[in-house]
């Protein structure tokens, strides 16, 4: 996988949805939902920024591709959850979000554990 242009691609979307949520949603959503949505942002560019810093350290190493992959997935889920609800989603997505919040630590964890093997 290029995660590097996953990445990069991840993270214009970041910014964007960010830039939506601080204009567009401001006077149509609830003080919680613009909090979900802050989160959601902080989270998916953070972790957009780790997907270039994955691609460009080790671009075909198996165990940075598992930790591209847990780190995508997490993302996806994490943010993906709040950005939903957000928009008016129901609540019950919230309890999806923490295993986001799994594939996120999942892919820390593959991250130091393949900078080991490196090193």
């Amino acid at each position: 996988m290029n995660w590097t242009l996953v990445g990069a691609v991840s993270g214009l979307l970041a910014v964007g949805l960010g830039a939506f949520g601080a204009h567009g949603l401001r006077k149509v959503a609830t003080a919680e939902a613009l909090g979900w949505w802050q989160t959601a942002a902080h989270y998916h560019l953070v972790h957009s920024v780790v997907l270039v810093l994955v691609g460009v350290s080790a671009a075909s190493r198996a165990g940075f591709d598992r930790a591209g992959w847990a780190f995508l997935m997490g993302m996806s889920i994490f943010s993906g959850t709040l950005y939903a609800m957000a928009l008016g989603a129901p609540r019950w997505l919230g309890a999806i979000t923490p295993i986001g919040g799994l594939g996120l630590l999942a892919g820390w964890l593959l991250l130091a554990l393949a900078a080991l093997r490196r090193a």
